[in-house]
């Protein structure tokens, strides 16, 4: 029966796709970031729905009449060099059937991502498309987060097998990301109960990332709250949210919980951790030697034999930093962190052009939300290979959206305003329009 609803919904929201290709981009992100045919368990689970929305989404946004223009800043194009360079690296992988086919996945995120400039061309599509990513991830932390405290956070929260996020330190480091991007729509609505619910998620969202048991996880955690108080506009309101959820922890949370959160300070006598440092030694290694890396998935045993210290300690990098410099060397690994900067500053001019005037201050909002999100990962990310996730482009994509629409990416005073004289109002002013949501 699950697996008959949820095919039945995707195929049944494909004609309004063909009608408007921005719903396919939603859609398209949905399937990507709650992959809701993992959860059924016969013929759905195997389904290319993400391959068939995005074919269908392409299809539409080329028949249609709308304008097809790129925003060329500089994060768009840094993010092409970046796949290009992949694509060159992998002519040179050292295991070529698993590098071609990490490169087909890669390649299909990263355009998809691109496409979102393209297709996302006004303000309340870049608002729904942030409510259905952190309603996505939202659903795991919720569930999470009650899960957790049932069971009195025994048991690891973990994401559906299969995916990126399906271990639970890629759920602990998704989940640490999505708490800033519900803080910005709580922040965003008017309507109370609604923002009783957000304030509710981002409570049950943070529990349920503690609940995963992931070390990487908790430091994040630490680090993206307090990012999280610094960057927010209410600091007593964001204050009583992070006390209930420390509160809800520290109650439930058991004995063995806390000793694992400890072997952080005495990494090593930890097997694991030392296993990860000899990883990244062979990452580094690799670098030194070949200037395109090792190529996708270049972790693998002969590799070890060959660059590694300790020869026989096999162990995944779990690390975005040296996964990158392994797998695409200096040059991958600098585009990789110079793309991140640029996101950075970015949102720090939406923030600077922004913050003081109130039709705009949704953009200051959002660009500090993404802000957190991105530490979160940048943090999380030291620690778990996930360097291909796609979660963190769109989200700098969707900075450069941001800063499209509330005109910080004009030079001139008169030109800013001009575009706040195009801006529209309020997204939740739109709903009950005919954009009223993704059937409409």
């Amino acid at each position: 029966m699950r697996d008959l609803f949820i095919t039945g919904l995707i195929f049944g929201l494909l004609p309004f796709v063909f009608k408007r290709p921005w719903l396919g981009i939603l859609l398209w992100s949905w399937l990507g970031y709650m992959n809701p045919h993992r959860l059924a368990w016969g013929f759905a689970y195997n389904m290319p729905f993400s391959m068939i929305v995005g074919g269908a989404t392409i299809l539409a946004f080329l028949a249609s009449k709308d304008k097809k223009e790129m925003l060329w800043t500089r994060e768009v194009v840094v993010l092409l060099i970046l796949t290009g360079w992949m694509l060159f690296t992998t002519f040179f992988a050292f295991y070529p059937d698993l590098a071609w086919f990490q490169w087909d996945k890669v390649w299909k995120i990263m355009l998809m991502v691109l496409l979102t400039v393209l297709i996302i061309n006004e303000r309340y599509k870049l608002h729904w498309l942030v409510w259905v990513i952190a309603l996505s991830f939202g659903f795991y932390g919720i569930k999470g987060g009650i899960f957790t405290i049932i069971n009195g956070g025994v048991y690891r929260v973990q994401g559906p097998t299969g995916t990126f996020v399906g271990g639970n330190n890629e759920m602990a480091l998704a989940l640490v990301m999505t708490i800033p991007l519900i803080r910005y729509l709580h922040l965003q609505e008017t309507r109370k109960w609604l923002k009783i619910g957000l304030a509710s998620a981002m409570v049950l969202t943070g529990v349920a990332a503690i609940g995963s048991q992931s070390r990487g996880g908790m430091l994040a955690m630490v680090v993206m709250g307090l990012f999280l108080w610094l960057k927010s506009r209410n600091k007593i309101v964001t204050g009583f949210y992070m006390v209930i959820a420390v509160a809800i922890m520290a109650s439930i949370m058991p004995q063995a919980w806390y000793d694992r959160m400890n072997t952080i300070k005495t990494y090593q006598e930890d097997q694991s951790a030392q296993g990860r440092i000899n990883a990244w030694h062979t990452a580094y290694n690799v670098a030194k030697s070949h200037i395109t890396g090792g190529g996708f998935d270049m972790f693998q045993p002969p590799t070890f034999r060959q660059y590694a210290p300790d020869p026989w300690n096999v162990h995944d990098v779990h690390s975005i930093y040296f996964e990158m410099m392994g797998e695409q060397g200096y040059i991958g690994l600098a585009l990789f962190l110079l793309l991140g900067v640029l996101a950075w500053l970015r949102a720090q001019q939406i923030i600077k052009r922004c913050k003081h005037d109130p039709e705009r201050k949704w953009a200051a909002d959002l660009a500090a939300m993404i802000q957190v999100s991105l530490i979160g990962y940048a943090v999380a990310g030291a620690f778990l290979g996930m360097s291909h996730f796609d979660l963190p482009y769109h989200l700098m994509i969707i900075l450069v959206l941001a800063a499209k629409f509330s005109g910080a990416l004009t030079k001139s005073a008169a030109a800013e305003d001009r575009a706040r004289g195009r801006a529209l109002p309020h997204p939740s002013s739109r709903f009950g329009s005919e954009h009223a949501g993704p059937g409409g």
